[in-house]
């Protein structure tokens, strides 16, 4: 009788890395700072406007209350996993939107960015994308991560844009994933490899150049265009 041969996968060459620590990620036009509610509670709350609609996707309420807004960050501040950063604009440095790093493993190289929000004066900004490329470049080229993830309701167009802005590739949708407020969520899934962030880390650099915006800030090329095959 013949034996059956079971594949596994190649050698690899790894050792596991570090989680992230509580220092600031510094860039030129934000700086992304662990959360800190009695430094950053007045300006997000602030920030974060009086639009619902900011948190459609998200767990939390649109927090009408300082109180409430401010006991959430409490709950922020605390964990290393997820690790908070609010992000400050450093042409005012005020704090106007949020991430964090979450779902950190170690031992096999995996992170995600995740519980992302920018407030209003944030969005479409080159301070926005430049806190994403801060958390990105930290990842890899630092602490030297394999995987990078996002994940987001599969209904949530303009994250799904967002993540193939960035660099990340779609693999795919995990059905009935989680539920939350009441209604399901299926999660859309993208992922960014250590071997592709050298050309995505590039078309960053290219789009945060100086000579890429004009003399009232808006964009010459945009990033998608940066990167090569798209």
């Amino acid at each position: 009788m013949l034996e059956t041969v079971q594949p596994v996968g190649a050698p690899l060459d790894w050792q596991p890395v570090s989680p992230p620590d509580r220092s600031p990620l510094p860039g030129t036009s934000v700086i992304l700072e662990p959360i800190d509610p009695d430094r950053h509670a007045e300006s997000l709350f602030a920030a974060k406007g009086d639009d619902p609609s900011l948190w459609t996707y998200t767990h939390n309420d649109p927090f009408d209350e300082f109180a409430k807004f401010q006991a959430y960050l409490r709950k922020c501040e605390a964990p290393d996993d997820p690790l908070c950063f609010a992000i400050i604009d450093r042409a005012d440095n005020r704090a106007k939107g949020m991430a964090s790093y979450l779902r950190i493993v170690p031992a096999n190289g995996v992170i995600e960015i995740g519980s992302i929000w920018f407030g209003p004066e944030l969005q479409r900004t080159r301070q926005a994308t430049e806190a994403i490329y801060l958390l990105a470049r930290h990842v890899f080229d630092t602490l030297g991560y394999r995987r990078l993830e996002w994940k987001c309701d599969s209904l949530n167009a303009p994250s799904r844009r967002a993540a193939e802005r960035f660099g990340f590739t779609f693999e795919g949708e995990f059905r009935q994933f989680a539920v939350y407020k009441g209604r399901n969520r299926d999660a859309a899934w993208f992922s960014m490899l250590d071997s592709e962030w050298p050309e995505v880390r590039a078309a960053f650099d290219a789009w945060l150049a100086p000579d890429n915006f004009d003399a009232v800030g808006h964009q010459k090329t945009p990033l998608n265009a940066r990167r090569p095959g798209s």
